[in-house]
């Protein structure tokens, strides 16, 4: 067993918590699970999971908190539990380990030089039960594994990335995935919610004139991340409304082979790249055309 903490934040996640905790397959020394007041069986299923890990030499703790945001509410979770392992974990609700990788991380994790404080994680996305493989989607590249106390999550509205505070990061081979299992009206709703965040995170940026790059370049995230972000604002946000969102879903669905990935991946290309891509300008638009700003986003509510 690894002396490993992992910290899930959950809102109605039933469905997800249970795969997501037994595929570690019991390597992990205690779980921490912060709850923003979920109103389904979430926490009726972590206590049932918290008996089962107890017989084997783990266990689950289970908080609620006041949703703010992402970021507060994970580092109140990294921060706030009394988190006494050598190695902590960020791991969402909807996430698992492939079976290679809780192996690689049951042998590897505790042999790594003294002077990584970081591992980064390869991540698969599925949608409707499909590996979404093309259209630049895999691998995502993730600061997942840190030591206790080395990392925390930047304080951002949206695309928030785990940064270490020093050391080096070292690369693990095999994957996580995120395989959630709510329906596609979840999954709609939830973007109409990350629609509102994205447009009051571009902003905030606009007006505190502030390159989106710089909290990352500050700490020690993946290079990925940090270029992302850079393409993100000093590259698309520079192109015409509407219009970037057609250039966006040509690039991911034939340049990057989006096609490949089945009708599962049509419908997640055309849905992720375009229409969210095209409801935030919309959004952008309305609030320019009104002078209105984003109000601050509550939990999702879904």
């Amino acid at each position: 067993m690894v002396d490993l903490t992992v910290v899930i934040l959950t809102k109605n996640e039933e469905k997800n918590i249970r795969k997501c905790i037994e595929s570690f397959r019991g390597i992990a020394k205690r779980f921490v699970i912060v709850d923003s007041h979920s109103t389904d069986a979430t926490e009726q299923v972590c206590a049932q999971l918290n008996l089962e890990l107890q017989q084997q030499g783990s266990r689950l703790d289970f908080y609620e908190n006041q949703w703010i945001d992402y970021a507060t509410q994970l580092n109140w979770g990294l921060t706030q539990t009394n988190i006494t392992t050598h190695w902590s974990m960020r791991m969402d609700a909807d996430e698992e380990l492939m079976e290679d990788l809780a192996q690689e991380i049951n042998d590897q994790l505790s042999a790594v030089a003294d002077n990584v404080n970081g591992v980064v994680l390869r991540r698969r996305v599925y949608f409707m039960g499909r590996w979404i493989k093309h259209g630049g989607r895999y691998p995502e590249l993730l600061l997942r594994i840190f030591r206790t106390g080395k990392a925390l999550c930047e304080q951002k509205i949206m695309d928030e990335h785990m940064i270490l505070s020093e050391g080096e990061t070292v690369n693990f081979k095999h994957d996580l995935i995120d395989n959630n299992q709510k329906d596609l009206e979840w999954w709609i709703s939830k973007h109409n919610w990350y629609s509102n965040r994205e447009v009051l995170d571009h902003q905030i940026t606009v007006e505190k004139a502030v390159e989106g790059a710089a909290i990352l370049e500050n700490g020690i995230s993946t290079q990925q991340a940090k270029m992302k972000r850079v393409v993100k604002n000093r590259g698309y946000y520079g192109l015409p409304k509407f219009f970037r969102a057609h250039l966006y879903f040509f690039y991911r669905y034939y340049v990057k082979l989006g096609f490949l990935d089945g009708p599962e991946g049509k419908i997640f290309h055309f849905l992720q790249a375009y229409w969210y891509r095209f409801l935030v300008d919309a959004k952008m638009y309305e609030c320019e055309k009104y002078d209105r700003r984003m109000k601050m986003q509550g939990d999702l509510k879904a």
